[in-house]
């Protein structure tokens, strides 16, 4: 994922949007769910829930990206786009999230043992590391067309 460093009046517009986003009603948040696998003799298989399809409204684009070991994709939020980030199982990873402009940074770390759902909100900067020696892969799926104007910088990790 391109993360683009903007500068202080491009950064200062996304914090308008991302208040316009609030007021509006939208709540900013990070949701994180560890699916089930319902494979079988023949392999792993995942299904996104529905709701998360939902949040979503329409897939405008889809990202599959790997990330090599101890490396980092994110550290940054999204101006208006929601989206879902699903990173598939094999290599331990961690998630590193806040939910708005000087909130507190969180993380979470996971085995890589199932695949992990993650819903992110407008506003809410994000970043995955791979833990591991080997490749982490991950699938995007997003509301709306990748934009970098609408991507902006902002440390989790």
């Amino acid at each position: 994922m391109f993360t683009k460093h903007v500068d202080k009046d491009v950064h200062e517009d996304a914090l308008a949007r991302i208040e316009d986003y609030r007021n509006n009603g939208s709540s900013m948040s990070i949701e994180i769910s560890e699916l089930r696998n319902a494979g079988d003799a023949r392999g792993l298989s995942f299904s996104l829930p529905a709701a998360a399809l939902e949040v979503l409204g329409n897939v405008a684009d889809l990202h599959l990206a790997s990330t090599g070991p101890q490396s980092v994709r994110g550290n940054h939020f999204h101006v208006s786009k929601q989206e879902i980030i699903l990173v598939l199982p094999g290599a331990a990873w961690s998630f590193h999230w806040d939910e708005g402009e000087g909130l507190p940074v969180q993380h979470r770390n996971f085995t890589g043992e199932t695949a992990v759902l993650m819903q992110v909100s407008p506003g809410c900067s994000h970043a995955v590391r791979n833990e591991d020696s080997t490749v982490l892969w991950l699938l995007t799926c997003s509301s709306e067309i990748y934009d970098p104007s609408k991507v902006v910088a902002r440390k989790v990790i």
